[in-house]
């Protein structure tokens, strides 16, 4: 017999259960909600307010791609997805041919990624497909040369501290 809450369940809250040689990948589902307090500019550049709508807009469309996902979004609209590979700077240049090869502009877009660059290659990457703001969890040893590559590089940078990495 299984006993149910009156209330039904709530299978958004369900632990996710993937098979993987020789075990079992356990998972908590993804629904965390950006707060503003929790939001933190690391750049010299705020993001403008338009800015930070898209950025808003690419993080939860970021939520839905799997692993070392990267995501370009400009005007309420994703332009390029990257995701899959072993290097967040390989689905950065993904994310890019993606959305040149439907011919959409990148100049002024904001960038997302589901877990934090481990590298400054990435943002570069971003920026010179004409990246003009990332949002990402941030987290890595390397923070820091990654916000000094973005302060080079004239990119708003926002910490959300959260994580969406979806396996």
């Amino acid at each position: 017999m299984l006993e149910l809450p009156v209330d039904g369940l709530e299978p958004e809250r369900e632990l996710q259960l993937k098979r993987i040689l020789g075990g079992m990948l356990v998972q908590q589902p993804d629904v965390g909600e950006l707060q503003d307090s929790e939001l933190r500019t690391v750049t010299k550049r705020v993001p403008t307010a338009a800015e930070m709508s898209t950025l808003r807009f690419a993080w939860k469309v970021c939520k839905h791609v799997k692993s070392n996902a990267i995501v370009f979004a400009k005007d309420g609209a994703t332009l390029g997805v990257g995701a899959g590979q072993m290097s967040r700077v390989d689905s950065v240049k993904i994310a890019v041919m993606k959305a040149r090869q439907f011919e959409r502009d990148l100049k002024g877009s904001a960038v997302a990624s589901d877990a934090f660059f481990p590298f400054p290659d990435g943002v570069e990457e971003a920026a010179k497909a004409g990246a003009s703001a990332v949002i990402q969890p941030g987290g890595s040893v390397k923070d820091a040369e990654v916000t000094a590559a973005a302060d080079r590089l004239g990119l708003a940078m926002v910490f959300t501290g959260m994580r969406h990495f979806l396996h």
